[in-house]
């Protein structure tokens, strides 16, 4: 399993738009093959951020939906991104 988590910023102005912004590729993912998991969110905290986080069961799946590409409308609201990946070898309930 391959999570991707991270913070994207975004002008303050922007920072809502880029979610608001996001249905299509959230719908996109969610019916990807191999996407368990897909969220884009305005921070509710700090007025430029964005929360980014996906759940995809193998890195191969991650990779054929990342071959899409983000939308150049959204990519180029992003002026900074901290956002990585995870890989994990077990899950269980806490």
């Amino acid at each position: 399993m391959t999570f991707l988590a991270g913070k994207p910023w975004a002008d303050a102005v922007d920072r809502d738009a880029h979610p608001a912004g996001c249905p299509e590729t959230v719908e996109r993912a969610c019916a990807a093959e191999g996407c368990r998991d897909f969220a884009r969110s305005a921070d509710l905290i700090e007025p430029d951020r964005i929360n980014v986080h996906e759940r995809w069961e193998t890195e191969e799946a991650l990779a054929r939906f990342r071959g899409t590409g983000p939308e150049p409308a959204q990519a180029a609201r992003i002026r900074e991104a901290e956002v990585r990946a995870y890989r994990i070898a077990a899950v269980e309930a806490p």
